[in-house]
């Protein structure tokens, strides 16, 4: 598959500060309508990698295109005018404004000359998609973690991307909110949407990705199918252990042909 055809390729991107590779010669590749998860210990990289696709850090060496655009020296406000959206580990929404002013501000940031009414529009539209519509009024201080992480999303999502970054969107979030946001990330592909998944909840990863990309110590030590990846001996030795991955192998092995 070449760079034109995917909706990200990355290639032997690495980052540094000062003396310490956070990532080290890393290449993946995201189909369009693909949902490919970055897997690794804490300090692995995955977020660090994901900083530097969206150009909030610099890289060493290395090349990023989205849909065959060259984005490897792009300034960070041009990555959702070519399609890409993403999300942030910690939430930080503008606390004196609305739920719905929140959402319209991310739509206004993506587009050029768009009005206030179409970016309320479009605000609403991704927040019927995410569940906030009746809390659209609400201070982001006022809502639940769980709906706060459907904000970050919402804010995303408002932006129209044809490539999604989550970063962590499903942690701090308990069972029953970790089953409705994997079906609101299945229902963005469905849409065909691209979608790169950095996660530590493996239910997730393994209930919505096509591939997994594993990292240890800045470097690619996996990339494959959510079977090959999880029962590969140095995953399980880096990351998952060796109890996850005889439950998993329990789990397969219990499931239907």
């Amino acid at each position: 598959m070449s760079a034109a055809d995917a909706a990200l390729s990355v290639s032997g991107v690495s980052v540094r500060f000062g003396g310490v590779t956070a990532v080290d010669d890393v290449s993946l590749s995201v189909l369009p309508g693909d949902i490919v998860g970055l897997i690794g210990p804490n300090g692995a990289g995955k977020t660090t990698l994901l900083n530097a696709i969206s150009r909030l850090v610099p890289m060493a060496t290395g090349r990023v295109s989205v849909f065959g655009s060259d984005t490897t020296r792009a300034p960070a406000w041009r990555l959702p005018r070519v399609g890409v959206a993403r999300t942030f580990q910690v939430v930080q929404p503008f606390g004196n404004l609305s739920i719905r002013e929140n959402v319209a501000i991310a739509a206004m940031f993506s587009m050029d000359a768009l009005s206030r009414d179409d970016a309320l529009e479009r605000a609403d539209q991704a927040l019927q998609r995410t569940g906030l519509f009746a809390k659209r009024g609400h201070l982001p201080g006022e809502v639940t973690l769980a709906d706060r992480k459907r904000l970050e999303l919402s804010r995303a999502l408002a932006m129209a991307p044809r490539l999604l970054l989550l970063d962590e969107v499903m942690a701090g979030l308990n069972h029953a909110e970790i089953d409705s946001m994997i079906r609101l990330v299945r229902g963005i592909r469905e849409e065909g949407t691209a979608v790169v998944v950095v996660e530590h909840v493996m239910k997730a990863i393994v209930a919505v990705c096509d591939r997994i990309v594993v990292l240890q110590n800045g470097r690619k030590i996996a990339d494959g199918s959510p079977r090959e990846v999880l029962e590969d001996p140095a995953v399980v030795a880096a990351y998952l252990g060796h109890r996850f991955a005889a439950r998993h192998a329990q789990s397969a092995q219990g499931a239907p042909a």
